[in-house]
């Protein structure tokens, strides 16, 4: 990894594979998948701290076993930290959530983690057999397991959805001790309270609004942790938010936009989200939107302001969105990971070197 400078930068996919706004075609889940292996080397390559693919059990995604993927990835790369994001642990099994990504950690000699959360869809509930009634309790009780496994080879555990575990043993153990968890939220209140007690890092997915409206959230995450007698100071914060980066602003937004229409509305029809249009995307990439699109120069200075807002450690950039152009996101990635982290981290090192004056 890059000299830690207590700011990390990485890339978030989902590996859509919605209609191109021009011709409508969609790009096979095959093909999806090896250009998302593809960028995840460009991302290493280029000296970026860390990576994330989110489950979505969907035909329009091809993200429904990211530990595979990444590990594919894992062989290919050196430094990069590799991580789920979400894993949708509540209708997943907590022993094989571990499994894979221990067998992960092995592969990429400990640069494995997992992000879990509930996740934005509920389509992964009735492909497995779980109830929605259940939506809360299953988080509650895969994330008690995941935590217990993690904790110790030998497991003792009863719940009330899955069956019990009497003194076994969950194999492969991780190369890190522990094995990073992180708790993906889309800002709910009991979500970050949760992460806090646990004393577990969290990341805020930012996708609209400003995104100083996190801040309550995060001095809730605080107070939670403070309360459950955990060091405040060593808490890791994170946000994910959409963008692109182009040689100029202009660009950016050219190539972007009209991908991101088509995306946001193909989700908001599930979701129920109002209409997305062009000039909601205007809106959200000014200074204190949502939206981290243009030059290298712009997108880092939004970044170093919502880490001056928030108090950030990690910010992951949802670079791919539809089915933007392969070459135009390696390109983007490489501009991230040469041209934006270099402004950031030069940044905040100067704010460093003035604390410790």
């Amino acid at each position: 990894m890059t000299e830690s400078i207590d700011f990390e930068l990485g890339i978030n996919t989902f590996l859509e594979t919605s209609p191109d706004p021009v011709t409508g075609k969609r790009i096979s889940h095959s093909e999806r998948i090896r250009n998302g292996i593809e960028e995840i080397v460009v991302a290493d390559q280029v000296g970026l701290d860390v990576f994330g693919i989110g489950e979505h059990q969907r035909f329009d995604f091809a993200s429904e076993a990211p530990a595979v993927i990444l590990a594919a990835a894992a062989a290919l790369t050196k430094r990069i930290r590799l991580t789920s994001a979400v894993t949708v642990l509540s209708s997943d099994d907590p022993v094989r959530v571990y499994q894979s990504f221990s067998t992960l950690d092995s592969i990429s000699n400990g640069r494995a983690e997992i992000m879990v959360g509930r996740g934005s869809f509920v389509d992964s509930f009735p492909l497995f057999g779980y109830s929605l009634n259940d939506y809360d309790e299953l988080f509650e009780e895969h994330l008690e397991l995941l935590l217990k496994i993690r904790a110790s080879e030998k497991v003792t555990w009863r719940g009330g959805h899955r069956p019990a575990i009497h003194n076994l043993g969950v194999y492969p153990r991780t190369v890190q001790d522990p094995l990073p968890v992180w708790i993906g939220s889309g800002g709910r209140p009991e979500s970050a309270i949760r992460a806090g007690m646990l004393g577990l890092p969290i990341v805020f997915a930012i996708i609209g609004g400003n995104p100083e409206r996190f801040a309550p959230l995060v001095e809730l995450y605080k107070q939670a942790a403070a309360s459950a007698g955990h060091d405040v100071s060593k808490l890791k914060i994170a946000t994910h938010s959409h963008g692109f980066v182009g040689e100029t602003t202009e660009l950016a937004v050219e190539l972007h936009r009209p991908y991101t229409v088509v995306q946001m509305n193909e989700l908001g029809r599930v979701l129920g989200w109002p209409p997305y249009s062009a000039a909601s995307y205007d809106d959200a990439r000014k200074m204190n939107g949502a939206l981290y699109v243009g030059d290298p120069e712009y997108v880092a200075e939004k970044i170093l302001l919502v880490r001056k807002k928030l108090g950030t450690n990690r910010f992951f950039l949802h670079l791919n969105i539809g089915t933007l152009p392969h070459r135009e996101v390696l390109r983007a990635i490489e501009m991230f990971g040469t041209r934006v982290a270099p402004i950031v981290r030069k940044e905040i090192a100067k704010e460093n070197k003035q604390t410790t004056v």
